[in-house]
């Protein structure tokens, strides 16, 4: 392809907006369509720390990792001054678990895997008043392990900056639904309500909804939705510096400046596209918040999200181009690591369509295994 080809992203969350931010600076007449209805990452607000988790898929590790390590490069990239941003920041991460042992073992999986990551900072386990120094809102007796690298991200606004970079690059940008239709020659076409036009490729990053633009088109694609809700609580204290914290369990605890605190999410299989926020779930969700936290049960609740995450049957991610499709890119099944390794993958789908070296294998990623034609 060379500087004139025009690509379609369909799709602005945080890897149609990557994606479209490094197309557009490389010279790509790129044309954005973003519906914005349930987006996963404009709800989201994702802790960077792939380090300390224990899922055992080799794969997913070395993209989450690759993504947080990559983050910087990212911020770079945006003229964001990592320093001082309101996007990202490395405040560090306490993890708890339910017994001593437990921790212990943590910390000797973190040690390893430090000597191919070395972003993941220094690692310790912290006593409950060394905690509480951290994090003054916590009161707990157990200890945590501390990783100084972790980091905190505010997806909404990590995205509206890819997007207005990729706008400045020359990019055009739509707010609405888009239908893609191919010709037999092998043409794309996206229409709107308001217009109809051609791309010589198009990367398809819609998440959840991946199938329901690919299903006409004559393919089964196994992506299914995931509800996630967050609370956003306001508190007295400035919270600017405190770390994130990751309970034994899945409500974890991101600090933002200005007093704000996020709590969440939840993962719900069962809900289809529901954005609908669930009095019983929030409940749930801030009481097990004020068990480690007792002061947030007072907290003025400032709002609350709700997204829908995509979810593969292994729950594993993948992206690439479909194959017999060609120019045709698709990414998904990100689940809730999709703040970590999205950007990472919007970069490869850049590479995959300069025809340059990627950054990881995408045939550790296959598209064909999540989207056959029918």
């Amino acid at each position: 392809m060379n500087n004139k080809t025009s690509i379609a992203i369909v799709g602005a969350g945080i890897v149609g907006a990557t994606t479209a931010f490094y197309l557009s600076a490389a010279g790509y007449a790129v044309t954005i369509y973003d519906e914005g209805t349930g987006q996963a990452t404009s709800a989201a607000a994702g802790i960077i720390c792939p380090w300390l988790s224990q899922r055992r898929n080799k794969q997913w590790y070395q993209l989450a990792a690759a993504g947080a390590a990559f983050y910087p490069t990212l911020l770079h990239d945006l003229n964001e001054d990592i320093s001082h941003s309101a996007i990202y920041r490395q405040v560090g991460t306490l993890v708890f678990k339910k017994t001593p042992n437990l921790l212990t073992k943590l910390e000797k999986i973190a040690l390893k895997r430090r000597e191919s990551a070395p972003e993941i900072g220094e690692l310790s386990i912290l006593s409950p008043a060394e905690i509480k120094a951290k994090l003054p809102l916590l009161k707990t007796e157990q200890s945590a392990l501390f990783a100084s690298g972790g980091a905190r991200v505010d997806g909404a606004l990590l995205t509206k900056k890819l997007v207005n970079a990729a706008i400045s690059n020359g990019a055009d940008y739509f707010a609405e639904k888009a239908q893609l239709t191919v010709s037999p020659s092998g043409t794309y076409t996206i229409a709107t309500p308001t217009h109809t036009k051609s791309f010589s490729a198009v990367v398809l990053a819609t998440g959840a909804w991946l199938p329901e633009i690919l299903q006409p088109l004559g393919f089964s694609v196994d992506i299914r939705p995931q509800k996630g809700q967050l609370i956003h609580l306001e508190v007295e204290q400035e919270t600017e510096n405190w770390p994130v914290v990751m309970p034994d369990g899945e409500k974890d605890m991101i600090p933002f400046p200005n007093g704000r605190i996020v709590i969440g999410a939840t993962h719900e299989n069962d809900e289809g596209y529901d954005l609908t926020p669930t009095e019983e779930k929030l409940t749930v969700m801030l009481k097990e918040a004020a068990e480690l936290a007792p002061s947030l049960a007072k907290a003025t609740i400032k709002e609350t999200r709700v997204g829908t995450r995509a979810f593969t049957s292994d729950f594993a991610p993948f992206f690439g181009e479909i194959p017999e499709s060609p120019s045709l890119y698709v990414a998904s099944g990100l689940g809730s690591s999709g703040l970590t390794s999205g950007p990472i993958i919007g970069r490869i789908l850049t590479q995959l369509i300069l025809n340059e070296p990627t950054d990881l294998p995408v045939s550790d990623y296959p598209v064909a295994r999540y989207i056959q034609k029918d």
